[in-house]
C-alpha cells in the first residue's frame, strides 16, 4: 500500500443514500428510494466496468419482486422475454436418467409463470430505470473501505485508490479514491461481499446464527443449432457426476434466439480435497441427457460465482448504525429453487422503505431496525422458511435420502408444519475438507475442445482483465501456513477449487511454491470461502477489474 502518512486527502461527496453494488438488490433499492421521493439523493457504486459486467446467474427469475417494483413492466421492451414453457427434473446415473414426475414436486418448486433471462441484461435494464429517476450510478469504482463517524456509525464508503504498483509505490497514474458520505449506506455486494463480511464481524451480526453456507455456480452460455433448441425449457438435475455424499446439481435453460445456459452448482461443504468443481461441470456436459444439445453449437461465454446457501438459519442481523445488508450480502437465496434475485429485489425495497421513513423523520446514521424486524414476516421470510431444512438434510443424509426428506419437509411446510423443526447446518464450509491422506485422488478426462474445455480457454471467454501492476487482491496472510497445511495436509485444493486457474503449486528449487495468477480471477470468492485455514482473503482490485460478462 502507498505510505499513509503522505497520502493526499480524498475528495468527499455527500448523499442521502449510498448503495454498494448495482445488482438486483442495489438497483431495486435505488429505484424504490426515488419512487418514494425525487428529492432523495442516491448514488450507486459498482466495481464492474459497467452495470452487469460482474453479474452471473442461471437465471430463471420469479417475477414477484419485479411486479412489486415496476408494475406493468410486461408491457415494456425489456430483456425479459422467454416464459418457462416446460419444467423438468431428473436424477442422473452415469449413463442414464430418471425423470421425476412434476406432480411429485412440492408446489413451490414449480417454475410456472417464471422467466428465463440473462440477469446481467436485466440489471442493465434496471439501471436505465434508476438513472431515469435521477439515480447516479458509477461503474468501475470499487468500494474498498467503510467510513465511520465519530459515534462508530457507518457514514459511507471510500472507493479504492488507483494507480498503485505491486510494490505499493504510487505510479504516475495515481488517483486517490473518493469518499462517498451518506446518511444511510446499503451494502448489496452479492455473496461473500468484502465490506459486508467486515461489517458482519465488526457489529457481531452473525451472533446466534448458523454459519453461512455457500455453493459455487459455474455457467456457460451456448448458441445451439436451431434443431436442438427448445425455447422455454427449464431442466434441473442432480446425481452424476457427483457421488451421493457430495451436494450439487445442474441446470439447462433454453431461451431467446437459440441460446442455452448450462450450469453446475456444487455445494462448498464437500470433503475430498482432490475434487475440482470445474472438471465436474465439464464431465456433466458429457451425459447422454444433455450432450446432444450442444452438437453443432458454439460456446459464447463462461463464468463462475459463489452462492449463499445458508438460508433462514444463516441470515445475519441485517442492520447496524448507519446502514444495512441487502440481497446476497445478507444471503436470501432459496437453495432448492436455485433462485435469489426475487428475494434480493424485495430486500432492497424493504430497506428502502425504512430509509425513506427515517429520512422523512429527519434521522441520519442511526439503525433502521424495522427492516431487520420485518424481513422474516415478509415474502422473503415465507419463501426461505418453507425450505429451511432442505440444505441441512442434504448435507447430513447425502443426495438420495437428503433430497427425499427435503421434499417431504417442503410438502409438509406447504400445510404449515415440519417434521424436523428447524435443523442446524453445523460447521462452516472451510472446515469440511478431509486431509488428503484420507481421500482418493480423482482422475478427470482431458478436454476435447468441442464440448469440454480447460480452465484457461474458459477464462478467456469471461473477458477477465486486471491491471497487472497493482497490489495483490488475493491476500495470503501466512505463506508458511499455506505450505504446511494447505499443501502438505490437504494436497493443495486451491489449484482445484478455483474455477479460473488462479492458484498453482509449482516446484522451484526442489521445494513447492505457491503461485497466484491474479489476472485470471473472476471474483467468484471461492478461495475466501473454502481455504481450510481461512488464510486467503479476497479484496477489491482496482475498479473495473475482473470479468466482463456480456450476457450472463
Amino acid at each position: 500500500m502507498a505510505e499513509q502518512q503522505d497520502l493526499p486527502p480524498r475528495e468527499s461527496m455527500e448523499f442521502d443514500v449510498v448503495i454498494v453494488g448495482a445488482g438486483p438488490a442495489g438497483l431495486s433499492a435505488a429505484i424504490s428510494l426515488k419512487q418514494a421521493s425525487a428529492d432523495i439523493n442516491v448514488v450507486v457504486v459498482e466495481k464492474g466496468s459497467e452495470v452487469g459486467a460482474h453479474i452471473l446467474s442461471g437465471a430463471v427469475i420469479d417475477p414477484v419482486g419485479l411486479n412489486r417494483l415496476l408494475p406493468g413492466w410486461e408491457g415494456e421492451d425489456s430483456p425479459i422475454k422467454t416464459r418457462v414453457a416446460d419444467d423438468r427434473f431428473f436424477y442422473l446415473s452415469e449413463s442414464g436418467s430418471l425423470r421425476l414426475p412434476n406432480v411429485m414436486m412440492p408446489p413451490l418448486m414449480s417454475n410456472h409463470g417464471n422467466y428465463i433471462v440473462s440477469l446481467g441484461a436485466v440489471c442493465r435494464w434496471l439501471a436505465t430505470k434508476a438513472e431515469a429517476l435521477g439515480v447516479e450510478i458509477y461503474p468501475g469504482f470499487a468500494a474498498a473501505e467503510v467510513l465511520y463517524g465519530g459515534s462508530g456509525a457507518v457514514a459511507g464508503v471510500a472507493t479504492g485508490d488507483m494507480g498503485i504498483g505491486k510494490s505499493g509505490a504510487r505510479k504516475d497514474s495515481f488517483t486517490r479514491g473518493m469518499e462517498l458520505r451518506a446518511k444511510y449506506t446499503l451494502f448489496a455486494e452479492g455473496a461473500r461481499g468484502n465490506l459486508g463480511k467486515q461489517l458482519i464481524a465488526k457489529f457481531g451480526l452473525a451472533d446466534g446464527r448458523e454459519p453461512q453456507k455457500f455453493g459455487l455456480g459455474l455457467k456457460e452460455l451456448w448458441q445451439v443449432a436451431p434443431d436442438r433448441h427448445r425455447k422455454g425449457l427449464v431442466q434441473h438435475s442432480f446425481g452424476w457426476p457427483l457421488d451421493n455424499a457430495t451436494g450439487g446439481g445442474s441446470f439447462l435453460y433454453h431461451f431467446d434466439d437459440n441460446l442455452v445456459s448450462v450450469g453446475f452448482v456444487l455445494h462448498l461443504n464437500y470433503s475430498n480435497p482432490y475434487l475440482s468443481p470445474f472438471e465436474e461441470f465439464q464431465r456433466f456436459k458429457t451425459h447422454p441427457l444433455v450432450r446432444d444439445t450442444f452438437a453443432g453449437g458454439k460456446r459464447l461465454a463462461y463464468g463462475a460465482r459463489a452462492l449463499t446457501e445458508g438460508g433462514w438459519q444463516s441470515v445475519p442481523k441485517l442492520t447496524f448504525p448507519g446502514g444495512a445488508l441487502i440481497g446476497c450480502d445478507a444471503g436470501f437465496m432459496n437453495v432448492p429453487r436455485i433462485k435469489g434475485s426475487h428475494n434480493a429485489m424485495i430486500s432492497g425495497m424493504l430497506a428502502a422503505e425504512q430509509v425513506v421513513a427515517a429520512l422523512a423523520a429527519g434521522r441520519a446514521n442511526d439503525e433502521i431496525t424495522a427492516y431487520d424486524e420485518a424481513w422474516r414476516g415478509s415474502a422473503i421470510g415465507r419463501d426461505l422458511y418453507r425450505v429451511r431444512n432442505a440444505k441441512p438434510l442434504w448435507s447430513k443424509y447425502g443426495t438420495l435420502l437428503g433430497i427425499a426428506l427435503g421434499g417431504l419437509d417442503m410438502w409438509t411446510n406447504t400445510f404449515g408444519f415440519s417434521l424436523f423443526g428447524t435443523l442446524r447446518h453445523g460447521k462452516p464450509d472451510y472446515a469440511s475438507l478431509k486431509p488428503a491422506s484420507q481421500c482418493a485422488p480423482i482422475a478427470y478426462p482431458k478436454p476435447d475442445g468441442t464440448l469440454t474445455f480447460d480452465r484457461l480457454s474458459s477464462v478467456f471467454l469471461s473477458n477477465t482483465n486486471h491491471e497487472e501492476d497493482q497490489p495483490p487482491h488475493l491476500v495470503v496472510k501466512d505463506m508458511a501456513l499455506q505450505k504446511s497445511s494447505e499443501h502438505d495436509v490437504y494436497a493443495g485444493p486451491s489449484s482445484r477449487y478455483c474455477p479460473a486457474g488462479v492458484y498453482e503449486w509449482v516446484e522451484e528449487g526442489g521445494a513447492p511454491k505457491f503461485v497466484i495468477n491474479a489476472q485470471n480471477c473472476v471474483h467468484c470468492k471461492t478461495c475466501d470461502i473454502k481455504d481450510p485455514n481461512q488464510n486467503i482473503t479476497w479484496v477489491p482490485p482496482e475498479g473495473g477489474g475482473g470479468p466482463n460478462y456480456p450476457n450472463m
